[in-house]
């Protein structure tokens, strides 16, 4: 194509060169320079690729696009933008094709619940027969294949060509979890989310390399109501008013205690049988829908709500999304791994006192005979988090594993002795187990009948790390061994 074709969406100044020469790609890494692509010079907190201009030349780059004016030889075009991330963005939308505008496109953000709202409305659409496209924590998830990516969101080409693979797949629907960084970071610049759902938010990603304080981090979490032409949002949010002051879509409203809003969460109830752990309840207002929610706890209530009030927009039939419901599993996220009469056990992603409190709150809310927690911390990470992990558990389990969790570069132990610092002080029933296949497996071959057993802060993860190197482990799959072990 023609470098001119894919500058419609993009502010700039042609500083020198002809616009008419040939594009075939775009690249922001210099190491990718070749004849036909197009240079995207960003500056980095370590690294300004403006830098890399002269070599990139010589690699064969007949166009590069700045944020700042630079000499070059004659016969390289050059535009200068504003921001050159922007830029990237939008130029790998054309020169992809804008693949976003061939699907109906579904953005989540929030501080929590983006991964089991992503993965709940996947699931409801899969469940009507529609071929769906995900991005997020757990990757790029295309039918049954899945790329890891570095970021929740990731970098915007790497989004684009996604996008395209997934429109060259068929599908139908792509629903992506959008991070503060990626609204900050310009990786979603350009792209009009047919549907934006905000899940809540609280203080967090707050720091050197984040955001500098709540303000701004609510600030750019607030732009989905910018690129969405229908917003969703959680009325029950405290910070309702401030992320929907200047929302520039149609609004639409979710509540779990609020009468006055578009989708209501009634007569919830909490249901523990021997096959089924999780929640019913009744969605009123603009989609009445009754809902039996195959995962536990109030907040799941409320992942599910904003998943259903985005669905009722699609003109899909009630009773396939009520049966997604039911049968949904989140990988790693409040996910029933086995229920019997002897005992429950769940895996859960919950890797500091916030989660952990809100997880363990919720699984007393089923009244179990004993909760057991088996966790463990982070190597290499503050210490504030074992400690207030530790009097979380000492508070809220009837029982508690201390066992290892990506060690890193500390010694198992060390963490341990640190958590158990704290467990003490709350006078806690404790054991210490350091490996962690034990301590899973001690936990199931020593339960006691109506036990519910949480295995937490790993989730969907596949690998345990120690002195940097990373090992396959899931507790996921340890869980099961026990139990195969058990039904023998």
């Amino acid at each position: 194509m023609k470098f001119s074709e894919w500058l419609k969406d993009l502010e700039y100044e042609l500083i020198q060169g002809d616009l008419d020469v040939q594009a075939e790609e775009v690249i922001y890494d210099s190491r990718k320079a070749k004849e036909g692509a197009v240079f995207v010079c960003m500056k980095g907190t370590r690294i300004d690729s403006h830098e890399f201009i002269p070599s990139v030349v010589e690699a064969g780059v007949r166009i590069v696009v700045v944020e700042q004016r630079v000499t070059v030889p004659a016969g390289v075009t050059v535009i200068l933008v504003h921001n050159a991330r922007e830029a990237l963005a939008k130029l790998s939308a054309a020169r992809f094709g804008y693949p976003a505008e061939k699907m109906i496109t579904i953005g989540v953000t929030g501080t929590k619940g983006k991964t089991t709202t992503t993965h709940m409305i996947k699931t409801i659409l899969e469940a009507c027969g529609k071929k769906v496209g995900m991005i997020g924590t757990t990757g790029i998830v295309i039918d049954q294949t899945v790329t890891p990516t570095k970021n929740t969101t990731p970098e915007s080409y790497e989004l684009h060509q996604a996008f395209r693979s997934m429109a060259d797949a068929g599908c139908e629907y792509m629903v992506m979890e959008v991070s503060s960084q990626a609204f900050k970071m310009h990786r979603v610049d350009g792209i009009m989310f047919d549907y934006g759902l905000f899940t809540n938010i609280s203080p967090d990603h707050i720091g050197p390399d984040e955001h500098e304080d709540f303000e701004e981090y609510l600030r750019y979490k607030s732009r989905i109501f910018h690129c969405s032409k229908t917003g969703i949002m959680n009325r029950d949010d405290s910070h309702f008013e401030q992320v929907t002051a200047d929302a520039a879509c149609d609004l639409y409203t979710f509540s779990l205690d609020k009468e006055n809003t578009d989708f209501k969460a009634d007569n919830i109830h909490y249901v523990s049988q021997t096959d089924f752990v999780g929640v019913e309840f009744d969605v009123k207002g603009r989609y009445p829908l009754s809902v039996r929610l195959n995962i536990p706890g109030r907040f799941n209530v409320a992942n599910a709500l904003g998943a259903v009030s985005v669905l009722s927009f699609l003109d899909l039939p009630k009773e396939r999304i009520c049966h997604g419901l039911e049968h949904l599993s989140v990988n790693g996220r409040m996910e029933i791994v086995y229920t019997s009469d002897l005992c429950t056990v769940i895996v859960d992603y919950a890797h500091n006192a916030v989660s952990m409190e809100s997880l363990l709150t919720t699984l007393r809310d089923y009244k179990p005979k004993r909760l057991v927690c088996v966790f463990g911390c982070g190597g290499n990470r503050a210490k504030d988090r074992r400690y207030s992990m530790g009097d979380s558990a000492g508070r809220l389990a009837d029982f508690t594993i201390i066992t290892a969790d990506n060690s890193r570069f500390e010694k198992t132990e060390d963490i341990i002795a640190d958590i158990r610092g704290s467990l003490e002080k709350t006078g806690g029933s404790f054991i210490e187990i350091p490996d962690r296949r034990e301590a899973i497996e001690y936990s199931i071959m020593n339960a006691k009948p109506g036990d519910m057993i949480a295995v937490i802060g790993k989730g969907h993860e596949d690998y345990q790390e120690m002195n940097g190197v990373r090992h396959h482990f899931s507790d996921r799959e340890e869980v099961l061994k026990v139990v195969e072990t058990l039904n023998r």
